[in-house]
């Protein structure tokens, strides 16, 4: 009987040990593990660079500027969707949550093209989000190279671009964000950042110094 116990405990420290081993690499693995930020294209307008004021009107008349300094100090989240695209209508309350929470220091503007602007009232009906400017311009398309949807720009108060790309996930749209706050616009850009302070701290042991 005692060895049988001596031997459970053995059982059960080895167990121990082996679980908290797991525990440990997978710590490592999630620190390692890029954050799955948007997808930037690289044609249009840079990050960085100072955008165009776009004098345009909303689906309801309003005057509306997207681009340039913001009279208001407020930047200008702009999510591309389409009446066309399913995965836009399930991107819209995420992105008014999250602006929501930047209401401070951030307006949501919903842009898309086309002449069938009752068609685009519907969806403005459909979706909840007549209280957001709606524009229909093919000109802002154009000038920031929308190809692809759901796509999604964020415009800082000072009238830079501070980031962009397709967006289909909240994770998504949170990078263009966090790419404001940190000055570092692309996944890649992340990573070498990360990689750097590694490099430098990093010291080979003797048995690598030998191989």
């Amino acid at each position: 009987m005692a060895i049988s116990n001596i031997i459970l405990w053995v059982l059960v420290i080895v167990l121990a040990l082996l679980v908290f081993a797991l525990t440990r690499q997978v710590g490592i693995l999630h620190e390692r593990v890029a954050p799955a930020g948007a997808l930037q294209p690289t044609n249009g307008p840079k990050v960085g660079e100072l955008t165009e004021a776009l004098q345009l009107k909303s689906i309801d008349g309003a005057n509306l500027t997207i681009g340039g300094p913001d009279t208001n100090q407020l930047a200008s989240f702009v999510l591309f969707i389409s009446p066309t695209c399913p995965v836009c209508k399930s991107l819209v309350p995420t992105a008014r949550s999250l602006v929501k929470s930047e209401a401070s220091r951030m307006r949501l503007v919903f842009a898309s093209d086309g002449d069938n602007v009752e068609k685009h009232r519907l969806y403005v009906e459909d979706l909840d989000i007549a209280e957001y400017p709606y524009v229909l311009s093919e000109l802002l398309g154009i000038t920031y190279q929308v190809s692809k949807l759901p796509f999604a720009l964020l415009i800082g108060s000072n009238g830079t671009l501070q980031s962009k790309g397709l967006v289909n996930t909240r994770e998504h749209m949170e990078s263009l964000i966090e790419a404001m706050d940190s000055g570092i616009s692309t996944v890649q850009e992340y990573i070498g950042s990360q990689e750097k302070p590694n490099n430098r701290n990093y010291e080979s042991s003797p048995m690598e110094q030998s191989s």
